[in-house]
């Protein structure tokens, strides 16, 4: 059995490499032009991301986390009659919430500013202009910060079926993000040094935010257990925004091909929680 080290390790390493390519992708096959099946299957594929992340949202993440908090705040002694672990939740959701709105608030006004994952086609159909530079740089920030979260979720699990179970769902995602994002960086006509290094910056926060989590789970004593605890509580809540605020409501939000969204969705959660229920 492969030792929780290396899995995250080799979990780390994942999350560089395959998001990397796939952001480099609209570049490598922008000579093709954007063809609507592409745009069509992409969509698919990220609805059925959609429904591994519920699946991991509430299935294992959310129930281990309010878990770990309750047990913290039994072995602290601490009897409070209010809902703690859900509070740190909410925080983690709201943290993720309102950065992301601040930081797009500061960018160019648009009725659409969150949607890095609609097809740039259907934009391009609805007379939208091509996305400013500076709006661009700023969801890649804000999508970087979501990245970090995502990696300190893997980083503080503490079994190796745990990490891959939470990486795939992860790798998933941010690989259909990594190309939308690249996709998108390519349509503001960013020089490219900046579209690199925007790009860069997103893929290696997930590895960072493994890193961090890596750090937390193997240091010792009672701040480290109460930091760890508390942190998986707020990595838990950045789950559910992405998952309920980001990935569900842009795919299913569009009227095109509904059926076949909502299956993917149903295929990806049935698929994630046939894996929690074999172990």
């Amino acid at each position: 059995m492969w030792s929780l080290l290396a899995v995250k390790l080799g979990c780390l390493v994942a999350l560089a490499l395959l998001p990397l390519l796939c952001g480099l992708l609209p570049a490598a096959l922008r000579r093709l032009g954007p063809p609507g099946s592409a745009q069509h299957w992409r969509s698919i594929v990220s609805c059925a991301a959609g429904g591994v992340f519920l699946a991991t949202c509430l299935l294992d993440v959310v129930p281990d986390s309010l878990a770990d908090l309750r047990d913290e705040l039994r072995r602290q002694k601490l009897a409070l009659d209010f809902p703690m672990p859900e509070l740190i939740l909410a925080l983690g959701f709201l943290l993720v919430l309102v950065t992301e709105h601040v930081a797009l608030d500061c960018s160019e006004p648009r009725s659409d500013e969150a949607t890095l994952l609609l097809p740039p086609g259907l934009e391009e159909q609805q007379g939208s202009r091509r996305p400013s530079r500076f709006r661009s740089l700023v969801l890649t920030l804000a999508l970087s910060l979501h990245s970090i979260f995502e990696g300190l979720a893997i980083g503080l699990r503490d079994t190796p079926g745990k990490v891959l179970q939470l990486a795939g769902a992860i790798l998933l995602h941010k690989s259909i993000v990594a190309a939308s994002l690249g996709l998108l960086l390519l349509q503001s006509r960013l020089p490219p040094r900046w579209l690199a290094a925007a790009l860069g910056t997103f893929v290696l926060m997930s590895p960072l935010g493994v890193g961090l989590g890596m750090v937390v789970t193997h240091g010792s004593g009672c701040s480290t257990t109460t930091a760890r605890s508390m942190l998986q509580g707020v990595a838990a809540g950045t789950f559910m925004y992405v998952t309920f605020l980001e990935i569900l409501p842009q795919e299913l939000g569009s009227p095109a091909g509904r059926l076949p969204k909502v299956l993917a969705v149903l295929l990806g959660f049935s698929g994630m929680a046939g894996l929690r229920l074999l172990g």
